[in-house]
């Protein structure tokens, strides 16, 4: 008996679990990239090269993860669909980004 075998059985997990965490992850990496941006320049500036680098470093990071999980632990599977997920929750984090700006900032303008 395999450790995944004992894991996929145990009721918590279901299909599309892995996928549904790596959305998860990468999303609160971008939130932290952001907020160590806020807290860096002490401004919420709405800079499109910021969201640019963001989205660079969750792609260098999921591409490299799964690089690695190809060539180096092969006893993982490297997807398309995890690098998929990946970006995918990076974009939901600047989606949200860029919502909560444009709110706050239509709010300070009235």
């Amino acid at each position: 008996m395999h450790i995944s075998d004992s894991v996929g059985k145990s009721g918590f997990f279901f299909e599309g679990f892995d996928k549904m965490t790596h959305m998860g992850f990468f999303f609160v990496l971008s939130v932290l990239l952001f907020f160590g941006k806020i807290k860096y320049q002490h401004t919420y500036a709405f800079r499109t090269f910021t969201i640019f680098k963001i989205l660079l470093i969750n792609a260098i990071i999921g591409g490299g993860i799964e690089l690695l999980q190809w060539k180096v632990f092969t006893y993982r599977s490297a997807e398309w669909w995890d690098f998929g997920c990946d970006m995918l929750g990076a974009s939901m984090a600047v989606f949200s980004y860029v919502l909560l700006h444009k709110l706050n900032f239509n709010e300070k303008e009235r």
